[in-house]
């Protein structure tokens, strides 16, 4: 695998996580930088390691891997997102908002092994090529970190238009990532 397709691999891995970050990032108020750089990294790492996973389960258990990670995926997202919207519609607009600066390490470790799992299965995928694992993995990592934060930032600036709207949306973001992932899967759009 060449450079530049692994890049490239880093980079497409990586945009669940960025869709996912707008919406956390969308659902604070005005998160400090320090919370955009957490949050990408928390994102990052989780999406370096799973690559790793699935290259080290290799051949023995890549069928099921492959036929079950889509409807993990989507399920983890949909109750993560549905959270959000009902948390998001309980929300009374004349009650004062309690301003929401971080997102739980567990709530954020949950939505990043949930954006991640395709790269699991990419991994175990790369387990049949000539690649470096360590090197992929830590350029998927990169690429994600870097997107994630910038979702977040993204994120930020769209909370600060959409108020109290942001948490609904980013919910929204979610099931929307984790349909994806399952109607890729399954083909239903071919």
């Amino acid at each position: 695998m060449s450079f530049y397709a692994v890049i490239i691999l880093a980079f497409g891995m990586s945009m669940d996580a960025f869709a996912a970050a707008i919406g956390k990032g969308a659902a604070l108020h005005r998160p400090p930088f320090k919370e955009v750089l957490r949050t990408g990294l928390i994102f990052g790492i989780i999406e370096a390691i799973t690559p790793v996973i699935g290259w080290g389960i290799g051949l023995a258990a890549s069928q099921f891997i492959m036929n079950w990670d889509h409807w993990v995926a989507f399920i983890l997202l949909f109750v993560l997102g549905s959270r959000m919207i009902v948390e998001g519609i309980r929300k009374d607009p004349n009650e004062p908002e309690v301003v929401q600066h971080r997102h739980g390490f567990w709530l954020l470790v949950t939505t990043a092994i949930a954006t991640s799992l395709d790269a699991m299965a990419v991994g175990v995928g790369l387990a049949f090529l000539q690649v470096n694992i360590v090197v992929t993995a830590l350029t998927i990592g990169a690429a994600t970190t870097l997107m994630a934060a910038s979702g977040m930032l993204l994120g930020r600036f769209l909370g600060a238009k959409i108020g109290k709207w942001a948490e609904i949306l980013g919910g929204l973001v979610l099931i929307g990532i984790g349909s994806s992932i399952l109607v890729e899967h399954l083909g239903l759009l071919n």
